[in-house]
């Protein structure tokens, strides 16, 4: 068996007192026969998660998170920490969108630092973020993988309520990504948007629309066969492409709405799963309420 993977300072320590919520989570599965158990979770300040689920029988551990405020705020701190232990298969979500809501200056964070080992799956899939108008964000993801670990994650962000025709005018959004198998990177990516700014309507940034996602896939099995499924799918609307990389597959989708996106990476989510994680793709029940 394979030492866990862990993140140093993994404990929770409630921070000094600042403007905005302060919130860590942190979780730990691991199979207990042929059950995926989440058997630890603790939590500071408002950050959750409801029971565990079973909808496709003991195999695969569903997970909602739950963040009660609903949004994060100028000055808010987020944390979530999940640690996937040898032959576990954890899938993650959110109940509905997220929201970065307008700041008065400060910036708002949420770090995500996940750890698969050897043998084990991890599906971080959580529902699109809608960035407010004037919203200032720090969003990181830190994903390290064991042996023949497989990752399979999700991010969407709509920039701006375009429901109500706002735009992303003002504000600042900044992203960043790190895979590393055994230590080693396989997906490095930095990026700031900033509202107003030209990068937005340009063929090299958003192309002028307001959503943008990326689905990928982190496995061994990754190969050219599954990048040909990949290619064959095409989103309903909107702009899609797919990159194959040693042991990594990545879908970008640029769109109008963040409902097309999704139903695309529903999609590339059924095609690849079976042969990734050795089970077809099942919708979380949470995603049709």
């Amino acid at each position: 068996m394979n030492a866990p993977l862990v993140f140093p300072a993994d404990h929770l320590v409630a921070p000094p007192r600042q403007q905005g919520w302060h919130a860590a989570l942190s979780l730990a599965y691991a199979r207990r026969g042929e059950r995926s158990v989440l058997v630890r979770r603790s939590h500071v300040g408002p950050l959750v998660v409801q029971r565990p689920l079973y909808p496709e029988g003991d195999t695969v551990c569903h997970t909602v998170l739950v963040h009660p405020p609903a949004g994060i705020a100028g000055g808010d701190r987020l944390q979530v920490t999940v640690q996937v232990d040898d032959g576990a298969h954890a899938l993650l979500t959110t109940p509905g969108a997220g929201k970065w809501y307008r700041s008065a200056g400060a910036a708002g964070a949420l770090v995500q630092r996940i750890a698969v080992a050897a043998g084990s799956v991890c599906e971080w899939l959580p529902q699109e973020s809608i960035v407010y108008d004037g919203a200032l964000g720090e969003l990181a993801t830190e994903v390290r993988l064991q042996g023949d670990a497989c990752f399979i994650g999700s991010e969407m962000l709509c920039f701006g309520r375009t429901a109500a025709g706002e735009r992303f005018g003002r504000g600042e959004m900044a992203m960043r990504i790190r895979i590393e198998r055994d230590g080693r990177p396989q997906w490095l990516e930095r990026g700031v948007l900033r509202g107003g700014d030209a990068l937005l309507g340009a063929a090299v940034g958003l192309q002028g629309q307001p959503v943008s996602g990326s689905f990928v896939v982190a496995s061994p099995r990754c190969n050219a066969d599954l990048l040909a499924a990949w290619r064959d799918i095409v989103p309903a609307a909107g702009e899609g492409g797919v990159t194959l990389l040693p042991g990594l597959l990545m879908a970008r989708w640029l769109g109008p709405a963040c409902e097309p996106g999704r139903e695309w990476f529903a999609r590339l989510w059924a095609s690849v799963r079976p042969a990734v994680a050795g089970r077809a793709a099942q919708t979380p029940r949470i995603w049709n309420t």
